[in-house]
């Protein structure tokens, strides 16, 4: 395998964990930032308040994103790491 063809199916792996991982951290984000925002303005300041809410999200958003992260791996596994092991 040359150079060239080992740093595209490493940069292609890595997009495929950016994309996986982006409807996770995208909703981590927001929640963090909506129970800061409401931690902020009611002087409330318990940590478990942090903690839950963003854990329940996560959980269920890749509960929900389950098929679509299969999907891009296998894709990925099928269209470029396979090709490599049967063809050697």
């Amino acid at each position: 395998m040359s150079d060239v063809a080992f740093f595209d199916i490493l940069r292609q792996g890595l997009w495929v964990a950016v994309a996986m991982s982006a409807p996770i951290l995208a909703v981590a984000l927001i929640t963090g930032l909506t129970v800061g925002l409401f931690q902020a303005l009611t002087s409330v300041q318990e940590m478990t308040l942090t903690f839950v809410p963003k854990v329940i999200a996560m959980l269920i958003v890749f509960w929900v994103s389950m098929s679509f992260m299969t999907g891009l791996l296998v894709a990925f596994f099928r269209g470029q790491v396979l090709p490599l092991v049967i063809g050697n």
